[in-house]
């Protein structure tokens, strides 16, 4: 069973998921990343995408007004000094873990997308460097701790 999916016509677990790990995240001095399988529904800084990926510090220290809604992740991030207003639709996320040790949750992303949030349409302008990017020690930013949970 895939335990972020709607069940039986109730909502998503997966919002109530991420929360739970980022509140776990800070509570442990650990620092949360979150990994987005980018599309057009994203309002990420696109040179930072990779592979169709972006790996993302979401810690209280790196983001300014973070709100994980059921629906919307949005707040603004600092990439090479400049504030930048990042939207992610909840179905976009395929992990969230904790950098220093790779604990988290990994989730499925369906294939198909649904057109993009309006609120995520707006196009992003280019940076040069993210403040805090994923250990080059670990392969995948520590996502190989992470386990899919079907």
């Amino acid at each position: 069973m895939n335990f972020s999916q709607p069940v039986s016509g109730l909502p998503s677990t997966k919002p109530y998921l991420l929360r739970a790990v980022w509140e776990w995240c800070n509570d442990n001095g650990f620092t949360p990343y979150l990994v987005v399988e980018v599309d057009a529904s994203c309002r990420v800084p696109v040179e930072f995408v990779q592979d169709g990926q972006i790996v993302l510090n979401i810690s209280m220290e790196a983001t300014h007004n973070l709100q994980i809604a059921n629906d919307l992740i949005s707040f603004q991030g600092r990439f090479a000094d400049v504030a930048r207003e990042l939207i992610i639709p909840t179905e976009r996320v395929s992990a969230i873990y904790a950098r220093e040790n790779g604990a988290g949750m990994a989730f499925e992303i369906s294939a198909a997308t649904t057109s993009p949030h309006p609120e995520a349409r707006a196009a992003t302008p280019p940076a040069s460097h993210p403040e805090d990017p994923p250990p080059p020690d670990t392969p995948g930013g520590g996502r190989s701790h992470l386990r899919r949970i079907k």
